[in-house]
């Protein structure tokens, strides 16, 4: 019976990895400095962009926007996220929904919407602390109310284990956090603890040009990008575009 369970423990990564992934996401934000060339990452076969938005304490990210029209002239999809703090939740949720909302309606050529992301991080680069689990909870809810669609959240494998699997975060909160789609981050290996949720809709598989992975399944770069971030998605090609339509914002004109 000993040796059947641990065969079972052995499989589940593989157990809970999706039947096809697509390497199709990229995600930028103000740090990568260089002109990301989005036509040759279609060409390459990136579906969609994921980009910084907006950081503490209240900070535009100065790439954003060009970023966002260059995107949807090469045919990409576009998704935003937010770097949280431990300050008002509510407040930082509004901020962001105002500068990507805002940034949509300038644009001259828009993306068809905005998939929104929660970074809830570990917070040790901006001032104001890092954001808590109840804090992400209010956050979450507080863009559903306004734009009727959940968020996504990304952290990392570790952290989702040790923020929201402990006797500290209450099934409530839980309950709020599984209504949003999860983005996990592992280097080293396939991920396999993500409770609450069922299972991640994004593995960013590398960043910084770190990643353990065998290289030729897993390349670190993408076009004119060395150390790229990327990110697998649970599903096929088709299903990353469905998923994208089903649960982006599109803000109001």
């Amino acid at each position: 019976m000993k040796s059947r369970i641990h065969c079972l423990l052995g499989l589940l990564p593989l157990l809970l990895s999706p039947a096809r992934a697509e390497n199709a996401v990229v995600n930028l934000s103000h740090y990568d400095e260089m002109r990301p060339d989005f036509a040759r990452m279609s060409g390459e076969g990136i579906l969609a962009v994921i980009h910084e938005a907006t950081y503490p304490k209240f900070v535009r990210d100065a790439r954003y926007a060009e970023r966002q029209t260059a995107a949807a002239r090469a045919g990409l999809l576009w998704g935003a996220y937010h770097f949280a703090d431990a300050t008002d939740p509510e407040r930082q949720a509004d901020y962001f929904i105002s500068v990507v909302g805002g940034h949509w309606r300038q644009s001259a050529q828009r993306p068809p919407g905005v998939l929104m992301v929660l970074d809830f991080e570990l917070n040790n680069h901006y001032p104001g602390g890092t954001m808590t689990p109840v804090q992400a909870a209010k956050f979450v809810e507080r863009i559903r109310e306004r734009t009727g669609r959940y968020p996504g959240v990304y952290a990392s494998e570790y952290r989702i284990k040790a923020m929201l699997s402990g006797s500290s975060t209450t099934a409530a909160v839980q309950r709020t956090l599984s209504n949003c789609w999860l983005w996990i981050a592992n280097y080293h290996h396939t991920p396999a603890s993500t409770h609450p949720w069922q299972r991640w809709m994004l593995w960013q598989y590398t960043g910084d040009g770190i990643c353990d992975l065998p290289r030729s399944k897993y390349p670190i770069n993408i076009a004119n990008i060395r150390k790229a971030e990327r990110n697998l998605f649970s599903g096929s090609r088709s299903g990353l575009r469905s998923f994208w339509s089903a649960n982006a914002w599109v803000p109001k004109s």
